[in-house]
């Protein structure tokens, strides 16, 4: 496998900073995590930020389809020339925060994500997935290690919040590698990590609305020094409906004078029951 430096130099191509561009030029690295995917000859593969098309060429070597997602038109070119030969390889140029990812499979089945996303907005990319979840069996990321430490932080960490909660409640999450800073070109201030997450076939606590669990969740964190109890009072579908707070912790079975980091997933799950039972 050519190295990465050389088609860059060779389209004498520029990280975009806005962009958030940093490239993977560990080929060894890229294999390892393409390995983690655990992709097989019936597999569709959807690739976030395909960029110069290295980890796309080994997805098709194993899958039965691979589609790439680029946003920087001039990558788009690149992956264009270096990927022509390649059959079973779809180029789109779009965002991934607006691209439907029930689409390869018609909106039936499911296909596998993997991606070195873009450290900026890996937090909304990570939202987009879970709103996909029914049309997803797996996605295996790269991100700032820092937020890989959050991804996988237990309940009473500084770590643990809001992202702990709702790709938990959701997905089965493992920790595949650390890859230092200077695997990458331009190096990171810091280093990455790459994780894989298994969907859940449902919720790991049932429930009621989506919606409801996001906000609940959202609310116990507002403010992090703050008791669950004050937190909830400021939440919108209490305020607005008068609910009384003291009611819903009791009927979910939690102290409200504990902070939002000490809940479990479960415990989680019953707030947002009691919520959602209450509008």
């Amino acid at each position: 496998m050519e190295s990465p430096l050389k088609i860059l130099k060779r389209h004498r191509i520029r990280p975009v900073k806005h962009l958030g561009q940093s490239f993977l030029v560990d080929n060894n690295i890229t294999s390892r995590i393409v390995d983690a995917s655990e992709i097989c000859g019936d597999d569709i593969v959807v690739e976030i930020g395909a960029g110069l098309g290295v980890m796309t060429s080994m997805i098709a070597e194993r899958a039965k389809k691979v589609v790439a997602l680029e946003i920087d038109p001039k990558l788009v070119n690149v992956l264009s020339e270096e990927l022509k030969e390649i059959s079973n390889i779809e180029i789109i140029h779009a965002d991934v925060l607006r691209y439907d990812f029930s689409s390869p499979l018609g909106g039936n089945g499911k296909i596998k994500v993997i991606g070195n996303i873009p450290y900026n907005v890996s937090s909304q990319i990570l939202f987009r997935l879970i709103e996909f979840r029914d049309h997803i069996s797996s996605a295996t990321l790269m991100f700032q290690k820092e937020v890989a430490d959050r991804l996988t932080a237990a309940p009473g960490t500084k770590e643990y919040g809001i992202l702990s909660v709702i790709i938990s409640m959701y997905a089965v999450l493992s920790r595949i590698m650390t890859v230092p800073s200077s695997c990458f070109h331009p190096k990171p201030k810091v280093d990455s990590g790459v994780l894989k997450m298994d969907m859940r076939e449902g919720p790991l606590y049932p429930l009621e609305d989506h919606d409801v669990f996001l906000k609940t969740v959202k609310a116990a964190f507002s403010k992090r020094r703050k008791t669950l109890a004050n937190n909830l009072k400021d939440m919108d579908a209490v305020c607005s409906r008068g609910m009384d707070v003291s009611t819903l912790l009791v009927e979910a079975g939690i102290d409200g004078r504990r902070r939002g980091e000490t809940l479990t997933v479960e415990e989680f799950g019953r707030l947002a029951g009691a919520v959602f039972r209450a509008t």
